[in-house]
């Protein structure tokens, strides 16, 4: 056996966060118990008429001589099944057998800490693809059984070109998202360029997604096509207050930005889990009914250590991203700039493809249509997965794969 897969892994990231999350959020269970007893249900009006005849079916309160409420052991016993599954899941992660074994393909091109590899096949036709900032990009290469990267290089004829931003370093601490857009992602693009003899395709996944754009629209003579992938646009189309408090936490983090260069991975993971904050307790339940040794239960802890396995973000892209795109909407209403100029889709005039998946939790889909429908010649669909499973779930490649490698074989 791998000795890194004796090791016990630390995620899910941030584990503190997640444990008190789960214990205040259940055993508050415990203190509302009185108050929903003598509670008035009013307050609610679109549940009164459900929440009424609870509180009517419920137990009345034991006299003190009794030994026991069994309204109340059946919520201490639920309370402690809940936590026992949640226990049970995590250290099932933590101590699968599973590690990522995959190397990494060959590098075309390299600058910094940013890399374009090339997973070939060498006869194929270039495209281009391009992650997000804040993610691992292996999301594309995730394992044998779930690799888009791989997969179009053998049962298409597309040579896909995967951007590995991996962790800034020095230099790149300093870095906006023009430095990021107009450096390292402009010279990947002339790689791919010099490799393909033309233009060619771009695909942008996510966050991704909008460097894609940008790039398209600073050099449409190089861009034969462009995929968006699940790419936010419209920041303000659903969660605006979630929006603008994730603003004010990255401007509250301002001291720490300024003495360490980056936006630590935990302060990342901890700002988005705001967005669904049950849901790493509702996954490590689930996962333990799962059976270890079955080719799901190693779906998912791939998919949870890429989860965990995050870089940190340059104070500058941290500041622009989290301040400007999801505080102030700037790409929605015109105002995120990149090198000075404004970036506008209704001036990228490339065929373009936008897959907005209908599950998807992390960018409303409203959010991307807006972008789908300021593109002067983009056609969209709309998969019915989320923002991850359209590109490493079980259908994605029914879904997205397959009919992302026919469109790119027309552009």
């Amino acid at each position: 056996m791998d000795p890194a897969a004796k090791t016990p892994r630390q995620g899910p990231r941030p584990l503190p966060l997640h444990l008190l999350t789960a214990m205040n959020g259940w055993m508050s269970s415990r203190g509302a118990l009185p108050m929903l007893r003598n509670a008035s249900t009013d307050w609610r009006p679109e549940v009164a008429k459900r929440a009424a005849q609870l509180r009517k079916n419920l137990p009345k309160p034991a006299p003190d001589e009794t030994p026991a409420d069994p309204f109340a052991a059946a919520v201490e016993a639920e309370i402690h099944n809940r936590l026992s599954a949640f226990s049970r899941g995590l250290n099932a992660y933590r101590n699968h057998p599973y590690r990522r074994q995959l190397e990494d393909p060959d590098v075309l091109w390299e600058s910094g800490a940013t890399r374009l590899l090339d997973y070939g096949p060498r006869n194929g036709r270039p495209a281009v693809f391009v992650p997000s900032l804040i993610n691992r990009s292996y999301i594309l290469d995730l394992s044998q059984r779930r690799s888009l990267m791989r997969w179009l290089a053998g049962e298409s004829d597309v040579r896909p070109l995967l951007v590995d931003w991996r962790a800034p370093g020095e230099t790149e601490q300093a870095y906006d998202l023009s430095d990021y857009i107009t450096g390292p992602l402009d010279q990947a693009l002339d790689a791919a360029v010099a490799a393909a003899g033309g233009p060619v395709p771009l695909v942008g996944y996510c966050m991704g997604g909008l460097l894609t754009l940008a790039l398209a629209a600073r050099r449409p003579s190089d861009i034969s096509g462009l995929v968006l992938l699940a790419t936010p646009w419209n920041f303000h189309t659903e969660r605006v207050a979630q929006a603008e408090a994730l603003a004010r936490a990255v401007a509250a983090a301002t001291p720490l930005l300024d003495a360490y260069g980056v936006l630590p991975v935990d302060i990342i993971q901890s700002m988005f889990s705001a967005l669904d904050p049950f849901l790493v307790t509702r996954k490590f339940i689930h996962f333990a009914g799962a059976n270890p040794s079955g080719a799901a239960a190693e779906d998912f802890v791939a998919l949870e250590d890429w989860l965990n396995d995050g870089v940190p973000l340059s104070g500058p892209v941290a500041r622009e991203c989290m301040g400007g795109w999801y505080g102030e909407n700037t790409p929605h209403r015109g105002a995120w700039q990149v090198a000075g100029a404004p970036v506008r889709p209704e001036t990228v005039e490339a065929p373009a493809l936008v897959l907005i998946p209908q599950q998807d939790r992390i960018v409303p889909p409203a959010s991307t249509t807006a972008l789908a429908d300021a593109l002067p010649n983009a056609e969209s669909d709309s998969p019915r997965l989320g923002h991850i499973g359209m590109v490493a779930g079980s259908r994605a490649k029914s879904e997205v794969w397959e009919p992302l490698a026919r469109w790119l074989a027309d552009h």
